[in-house]
């Protein structure tokens, strides 16, 4: 495949001219790479190489400027607003920087534009005095305010690019300006020099303006990189540049426009997929490597475009194995690596202020990976010892004192982490830096980590040494805030350059480093509206109208450049990909862009256009199945011996899966701080309140007297136990306390509740509290005793009939407790579980000889009192047996035993359920 670069080269050479005597300009450095290399494949003999430059780096010699940081300008930019607005009414640097970066970029487009400064600032000024009714008086104090901030327009451009000239350093645009005004010198002075320029597009007036004068004084010459069917047809914006430029130029009256050429319409397989989701485009991004690797071994003349540079991490996952050769012309973004949120993290706690930390937050920060090393002392880990603390004593907030006793040889590395004297910007910054080497230290004593986590540390030693020196210079840092946001600034603008061979191999690239460039096969991806092309974003203080008076760029000729480098792209490719984004989103673009419409409008090629569904591999709907292996099964022999509990059995009936996980794994569920109190929490502290409370009456009747006293010892009882469950916990303030007042009311209505039915002659003695139950059970199909053990709340007797009774603080209905089919007690667990466990206390109990008929068994639910205790009962038609007979048990018995028999049977597998 012949390429635009290669086609330049030969023209030169055809005409005899020296190369090395050149001078090569280029929109991009990435392009004079290639540049370069082809030059090496044309020559047959020995050259010097020629000067090979993007058009930046010419403007910058030509000015004499050096091209600082978006932020020092920020900080240079302020530092002039400051000398020219009154004291009264300066804005802190936080508020400045948000407008004043909209400001720097109409600062940019002017220069580069050559627009007269004068002219349209003053004609926004005038504007903005009409739009107010500027006649009107008494103007408000805001009004004069708002529009002395437009009449300062010119006031602070002048005065800010004046400082930038004396320091020698500018932005692009006032490199660009100063550049044209050198312009003369330079050609007075270097009237030898030829330039040859390749590949440009869209030009800004101070780079037509250089261009021209270098042409005209027959210094140079110009190629274009323009298809014929784009040239001729007037609407194509793929041409509207270089069309303006073959109208408007006065060299080209007189001289050749080189080149348009008949690429475009040549043979191509054109494919356009549709995909959901930007994962998925990644992932078949890897998919199509695949084939063409598959039909040619070397992917050397094949990119990858990303439209979207979001896109790059994901496609680097998704990308082959079998790929050897790879270059990436994209850096790797900082804020995407494990570092950006350590410190990111330290930021958030020390913007939140005070003496205590969230828990969250110092859990996060311990555990990170680049500071629980740095935390172990003697094999120890401290950052589990921390949290183990934490989640143990339930502590929401924890303070500096309270990490320092945990962790007493780490004292120097909690200080760098959460100690920030008088919380001040210096401070912070000279943290982050001992931070940093400290860091580093131990992973220079870990030879085993790779190179690139120092590479990380480097270059974020960087970039707070910037922002030091940027505070030391300027002192317009006040506050943490303010330091945060130009730290993210700094970060969203830094990357990680790929180290990789540039002319081998697959390339992955932005749309904007494609410039120059030409492959045999090209996939493009997020060819959405929104990105590709980017659509209307007008972060500007120029009305659009201004902008066209003034001839300086709108959205529509952003477009025109996207519409460029798109049908560029494609021109001498024989293979097209494009991919595109089939869910529109708001943040990641809209519908499929107009260029493939476009594509498939304009009929040059047949377009084959498909949209791909992801395989869902069945192992997302299948339900997990456990063989039950010799350990496992001698694992469920433990498990019988030890004993099942109402539980574990009621827990395999919901899902065996979970019980498999809890009893043969002994996998519990992940403990976390209880900001508020847990359900379970309410309910130990209800369960063991009554306990004390009713502790003294076991073996005597109950009267109206004695449990009127107890009233009096409920708000003592229930802080203690809630002291005891919660640990740490406030119970003081907010839906804790409501919490705390809810178990009180439990507590006090119930014993009410007592009260009333005493009063009402009913005898109820107390037989045992929170009774502990073990019983073994024979099984005639398992060669081993099975136990089963269980703490009963409450046993009592009632009007001479005893009671089993469980408490419950959730809301339980009578229909929860009563069945009318026995073998559905084991099956279906959202209606019977209660049931289950009420029948197997009871079971329990009778075999241990610890009850005696006539016997009930029932739940007392705090959430639904007033039903009083709600017995279990057999339903048979409209009645319900609610006495629990020798018969009731022998029924249980039978489906206690065939749910045992199924759990410990080694040819049935424990099977997931669906819950």
């Amino acid at each position: 495949m012949t390429t635009f670069i290669l086609d330049v080269l030969k023209d030169l050479q055809k005409r005899n001219k020296d190369l090395s005597t050149l001078i090569f300009i280029l929109p991009s450095k990435r392009a004079g790479i290639f540049l370069k290399h082809q030059i090496a494949q044309i020559v047959n003999h020995t050259i010097l190489s020629p000067k090979i430059i993007s058009i930046e780096e010419f403007v910058e010699d030509l000015s004499q400027l050096k091209k600082t940081s978006n932020t020092e300008l920020l900080f240079v930019f302020y530092k002039v607003y400051l000398e020219l607005t009154k004291k009264e009414d300066q804005e802190g640097f936080d508020s400045f920087s948000k407008w004043a970066q909209i400001l720097l970029q109409d600062f940019n487009e002017i220069d580069r534009y050559l627009i007269s400064q004068d002219k349209i600032f003053n004609y926004l000024s005038a504007i903005q005095d009409l739009k107010h009714w500027s006649l009107e008086e008494p103007k408000s104090d805001f009004i004069k305010k708002y529009l002395s901030f437009w009449s300062k327009l010119n006031q602070y451009y002048t005065k800010f690019s004046e400082t930038l000239l004396q320091n020698k350093t500018g932005y692009q645009g006032l490199i660009y300006r100063e550049a044209v005004e050198n312009l003369e010198t330079y050609i007075q002075s270097n009237s030898k020099n030829q330039h040859v320029f390749l590949g440009f597009n869209a030009l800004n007036k101070a780079e037509e303006n250089i261009i021209q004068e270098l042409l005209e004084n027959e210094m140079g010459e110009i190629f274009w990189d323009i298809d014929q069917k784009f040239f001729d047809n007037k609407y194509h914006d793929a041409g509207l540049f270089t069309r303006q430029h073959h109208k408007n130029w006065k060299y080209f009256s007189t001289n050749p426009f080189n080149w348009k050429t008949n690429n475009y319409k040549k043979e191509k397989k054109i494919e356009v997929f549709g995909v959901p989701k930007n994962i998925g485009q990644a992932k078949y991004i890897g998919t199509l490597l695949k084939k063409i690797k598959k039909n040619n071994a070397s992917l050397q003349q094949t990119a990858v475009v990303l439209a979207d540079e979001n896109l790059l991490t994901p496609t680097l996952n998704a990308l082959p194995s079998s790929i050897d050769a790879l270059n990436i012309t994209m850096g790797f973004p900082l804020q995407s690596i494990p570092l950006a949120s350590l410190f990111e993290q330290i930021f958030q706690i020390h913007k939140k202020g005070g003496d205590t930390f969230y828990y969250k937050d110092v859990i996060a920060i311990l555990s990170h990976q680049y500071i629980r090393p740095l935390l172990n002392n003697n094999n120890v880990d401290i950052a589990s010892k921390i949290t183990k603390t934490i989640l143990n004593n339930n502590l929401v907030y924890i303070t500096i004192d309270r990490l320092k006793e945990l962790a007493v040889n780490s004292s120097k590395v909690l200080d760098l982490l959460f100690v920030v004297k008088d919380n001040n910007v210096e401070n912070i910054l000279k943290n982050c830096n001992t931070l940093i080497l400290c860091i580093k230290e131990d992973l220079d004593l870990n030879k085993s980590l790779n190179k690139l986590s120092l590479e990380y540390l480097f270059r974020f030693n960087e970039l707070f040494n910037e922002l030091s020196n940027l505070n030391k210079s300027y002192s317009y840092i006040k506050d943490l805030n303010t330091l945060h946001g130009i730290y993210k600034e700094l970060l969203s603008a830094a990357t990680l350059d790929f180290q990789g061979e540039p002319l081998q191999g697959l390339q992955v690239m932005g749309m904007l480093e494609s410039r120059v460039l030409d492959f045999e096969t090209v996939i493009i991806a997020s060819v959405n509206e929104g990105v590709l092309p980017s659509g209307k974003t007008n972060n500007s203080f120029i009305p659009f109208d201004v902008k066209i008076e003034n001839k300086l760029p709108t959205y529509k000729e952003k477009d025109a450049v996207y519409t460029y480098h798109f049908y560029r792209l494609v021109q001498r490719a024989k293979n097209v990909y494009i991919l595109y984004n089939t869910e529109a989103d708001v943040l990641t673009g809209g519908e499929k862009s107009r260029f493939i419409t476009q594509l498939e409008l304009e009929g040059d090629h047949s377009i084959k256009h498909q949209i791909v569904t992801p395989k869902v591999e069945a192992c997302f709907t299948k339900l997990i199945e456990i063989e039950k292996t010799e350990a496992i099964q001698n694992e469920l022999i433990a498990v019988a011996k030890k004993g099942f509990s109402p539980s574990s059995l009621t827990n395999y009936i919901r899902n065996p899966i979970d019980f498999y996980y809890q009893k043969i794994l002994g996998i519990t569920q992940q403990e976390d701080v209880e900001e508020s109190v847990a359900f379970n929490t309410l309910g130990t502290v209800v369960h063991n309140t009554l306990e004390d409370l009713y502790k003294e009456f076991i073996g005597v009747f109950l009267t109206a007297e004695n449990l009127e006293k107890q009233k009096q010892k409920i708000a003592q009882k229930v802080t203690y136990h809630f002291e005891k469950e919660y640990k740490e916990g406030d119970i003081n303030t907010g839906k804790n306390l409501i919490i705390f007042e809810i178990a009180k009311r439990y507590v006090f209505n119930f014993i009410n509740l007592e009260i009333e039915e005493v009063k009402q002659g009913n005898q109820i003695k107390i037989i045992a509290l929170e009774a502990n139950n073990r019983t073994a059970i024979s099984i005639s199909e398992l060669d081993y005793t099975i136990h089963l053990t269980g703490k009963v709340d409450r046993v009592d007797s009632y009007n001479g009939i005893t009671r089993i009774i469980d408490y419950k603080t959730g809301k339980v209905a009578s229909n929860q407790v009563e069945i009318s089919n026995w073998e559905d007690i084991t099956t279906d667990y959202k209606k019977y579980s209660k049931s289950f466990q009420v029948l197997l206390y009871a079971y329990m109990m009778k075999q241990e000889n610890k009850v005696a008929f006539p016997l009930e068994a029932g739940i007392i639910s705090f959430k639904n009192l007033s039903a009083g205790f709600i017995k279990f009962g057999v339903k048979e038609g409209r009645n319900s047996d609610q006495l629990i007979t020798e018969e009731t048990l022998a029924n249980f018995e039978i489906e206690l035993k065939k749910i045992i028999i199924e759990i410990c049977n080694p040819k049935i597998n424990f099977i997931e359920k669906e819950v």
